[in-house]
């Protein structure tokens, strides 16, 4: 469902499993920082509200959203994760660089899903201008960090 339709930040908190024990990666593109950090903050917050210790949350910063697969199969290889949560934001500009980057970066991300054992989400923007981005990342539309990091606990229990 489109995010203008339902907010990213909405969610039943019954529905969601408590992450106590559980630990979590989470790698975040340093692209667009004024927009992924905020999405980085709504992650965090989230995971520690639903009993995920500060010290299970480790954080990996990329220079771009290209670089996250990588960086979060480090993670998975490196750390025992239950889950790693990728944010990212690829705004459209002048040239076809966002379908190319988030088409790469999902394939990647779906067979990395395939290749181990632990979920890995897609917590990227994908908007048409700053502004649809600055909706998503705590604006109006809510937060996709926050999306993110219920999907991670989610799968994490599956």
């Amino acid at each position: 469902m489109a995010s203008a339709l339902q907010n990213l930040s909405s969610y039943d908190t019954e529905k969601v499993p408590n992450g106590n024990g559980k630990s979590f990666g989470i790698v975040v593109a340093e692209w667009n920082k004024h927009i992924t950090f905020e999405l980085l903050k709504g992650c965090i917050e989230t995971l520690l509200q639903h009993g995920v210790a500060d010290k299970d949350i480790l954080v990996s910063y990329v220079p771009g959203t290209f670089e996250l697969p990588f960086a979060a199969r480090q993670l998975a290889v490196r750390h025992h994760v239950s889950s790693v949560i990728c944010l990212g934001c690829v705004i459209k500009g002048e040239t076809d660089h966002d379908i190319y980057i988030n088409t790469s970066v999902a394939n990647a991300l779906q067979l990395l899903n395939i290749e181990h054992n632990i979920p890995f989400i897609f917590g990227v923007l994908t908007p048409n201008n700053e502004q649809q981005a600055l909706d998503r990342a705590g604006g109006k539309h809510g937060n996709k960090g926050v999306e993110a990091a219920v999907t991670a606990l989610k799968m994490s229990a599956i």
